[in-house]
This record gives structure tokens, sequence and C-alpha cells, in this order.
């Protein structure tokens, strides 16, 4: 796909998949220290990618949502590279399917016998609680 001047040209690829590859006019990225927004011309960065919603503008609206588990982000005056552990598009991530993962979590954590399994236990509750956050936002903007 040729890349469109005035654009950001946006990839989100994961260790199996090129999950994503398009043109948008602003991408909020869900950072380490908090969301940052894309513009082109933006100047070159890298962060962490913490559990969130990636937005994909087209004008002044969202037009898709991405939800990342985490990885990196590479910025440069064109493009946006994020490299996730996980990613899907939020529209078909089910709401009962979040919930149940969200309780799966934390059932996890409260077995957890070790500091390690604890710590692991802690990001997959916060990654699921995240994810359950973006679909319920997803489908209140969606009017569902």
């Amino acid at each position: 796909m040729a890349h469109q001047e005035g654009k950001v040209e946006l990839e989100v690829v994961t260790p199996v998949k090129m999950m994503f590859r398009g043109d948008a006019d602003m991408v909020v990225v869900p950072g380490g220290s908090g969301d940052f927004g894309v513009l082109p011309g933006h100047a070159p960065l890298q962060s962490t990618l913490r559990p969130g919603t990636v937005d994909i503008y087209k004008g002044d609206k969202v037009e898709n949502q991405i939800f990342v588990e985490g990885g990196f982000a590479e910025v440069t005056e064109e493009r946006c590279t994020l490299l996730a552990q996980e990613a899907q598009l939020v529209r078909e991530v089910h709401q009962h399917d979040a919930e149940d993962r969200v309780d799966r979590a934390r059932n996890t954590l409260e077995a957890a016998d070790s500091f390690e399994h604890r710590k692991a236990a802690g990001r997959e509750l916060e990654a699921a609680e995240a994810m359950l956050a973006a679909v319920k936002k997803f489908q209140e903007s969606a009017g569902r």
C-alpha cells in the first residue's frame, strides 16, 4: 500500500502477524508513561506500550481501535510502528470473553504462591481489565 502524503502510516505487528497497516490522520497510542498522539511530522520517539487501545483517526473521528497488550512503539516523521505482544481489533472482542478473562486473572492472582507468579498474574489482570474497559468504551460509543 502506498503511503499518502500528510498522513501517518501505522503498522501494528505481533510476533505472529502484521495485524494492521494503513494511513491515518492521527494515532493515539497507550504509551508506557501515558497516551500520546502521533500526527504527520512527529518528532522521532521510542516508547514502551502498556495494555490499552490504539485509536486510529480519519479526520476528527476514531475510525478503528486496536487493543494491544504491551510491547514497543517507534515513531518517525511519517510512520508509527507498534510491536505488540498481542493485538486485536476491539470490535472483535466480546464483553463476556473479556469478563471471563478478568475473572481468570483474579483467580490466578489469588492462587499465586510466589513473587514471580504474583507479578505475572498482576500483569495479566492489568491487561484483562484494560481489555474489558476498551470493550465497554467501544460499546458505549457504538450505542450498544
